[in-house]
C-alpha cells in the first residue's frame, strides 16, 4: 500500500516470532497448489479487508495525494532512493539463508555503492551502473526451504498475505540488520523514510489501486486472485498470464498494503 504501517516491533519481539515460527509452519505445510485459492478464513478475512479499505480511504489515500502534489518528484525519488538502500541488508541476510550468493554479492555492491556514491543512498548509482537490484524477503527464504504458502490471510493493516508470508513479514521486520544500528532517533527517522517512500508508491500507482479498491466489485477476491497471482509468479511457481501467474505479467500487482517496513 501506500500506506504506512504502524506497526514496529518491540524490544524482544524477536523471541516470540521464534516462539511462534514452528506453529505456523506447521500450517503452512498443509498449504494449496500454485494454481487453487485456499481461503478458509475468508469470513474474517473480509472483515479486515474491509478496515483495511477504509484506512485507505480516511488516511492513506488523501495522504498520498498530498504528499505527491506538494513534494516534488525528485526530492520524493530520493527519499525512495534511502528507502531502497535501508532494505538491502535484509535484502543480502536473506540471500545469504536462501544460499544465493550470486545475488548476495550484487545486494552488497548495490549498498555499499549507493551509500559512499549516492550520498547515502539520496542517488541510486548502482542502477546506473547496472549493478542489479535483486529484492527477496524472508518469506521468500520460507519457500526455498520447501515452506508450503499456507492459506490466504489479510492482515490489519499489512493486508494481502499468506501464512508463510506473515511468517516471513514478521522476521523481516523483529530481525532487519539495520535494527541493531539505527535506534531512537535514528530509527524513528529510517520508520519515516520507509513510510513516505510507500506513500509515494501509493501516490504513483494510484490508479491501478484505486481500480482494484473502488471499481472492482467485489474488491477483497480482486486483491486477493492479483495478490497471489504476484506472488506466485515472484516466487517462480506460475507463467505470467496463467491462472496461478502475474496478471498480464508487465510490471506485475502493485500491492496495495505493501509492508513500508519490510525489505
Amino acid at each position: 500500500m501506500g500506506a504506512a504501517r504502524s506497526v514496529r516491533c518491540k524490544p524482544g519481539s524477536g523471541h516470540a516470532a521464534l516462539l511462534a515460527l514452528p506453529l505456523v509452519l506447521a500450517a503452512c505445510a498443509g498449504g494449496t497448489s500454485s494454481q487453487g485459492i485456499y481461503d478458509p478464513l475468508e469470513p474474517a478475512n473480509r472483515a479486515v479487508h474491509g478496515l483495511n479499505k477504509g484506512l485507505d480511504t480516511v488516511a492513506v489515500r488523501p495522504v498520498s495525494k498530498v504528499y505527491g502534489t506538494v513534494v516534488p518528484e525528485p526530492v520524493r525519488q530520493s527519499v525512495s532512493n534511502v528507502a531502497d538502500t535501508l532494505s538491502q541488508p535484509g535484502i543480502f541476510a536473506n540471500h545469504l539463508l536462501q544460499g544465493n550468493i550470486q545475488d548476495a554479492g550484487s545486494t552488497a555492491a548495490r549498498f555499499a555503492v549507493n551509500v559512499v556514491f549516492g550520498i547515502g543512498g539520496l542517488f541510486d548509482v548502482a542502477d546506473d551502473a547496472g549493478i542489479p537490484d535483486a529484492k527477496t524477503d524472508f518469506g521468500e527464504t520460507l519457500h526455498v526451504w520447501g515452506v508450503g504458502e499456507g492459506p490466504y490471510v489479510e492482515l490489519p493493516v499489512f493486508g494481502p498475505s499468506t501464512a508463510r508470508d506473515a511468517v516471513g513479514t514478521v522476521v523481516d521486520i523483529a530481525f532487519d540488520p539495520l535494527n541493531s544500528v539505527f535506534k531512537d532517533d535514528d530509527a524513528t527517522a529510517m520508520t519515516v523514510v520507509k513510510a513516505l517512500s510507500r506513500l509515494n508508491d501509493r501516490y504513483r500507482y494510484s490508479n491501478t489501486v484505486d481500480s482494484i479498491l473502488y471499481e472492482s466489485a467485489d474488491s477483497y477476491a480482486q486483491a486477493r486472485l492479483l495478490y497471489l497471482q504476484n506472488r506466485r509468479f515472484e516466487l517462480g511457481q506460475a507463467e505470467p498470464g496463467s491462472e496461478g501467474g502475474a496478471a498480464g505479467g508487465g510490471d506485475g500487482f502493485i500491492d496495495p498494503y505493501e509492508d513500508p517496513y519490510g525489505q
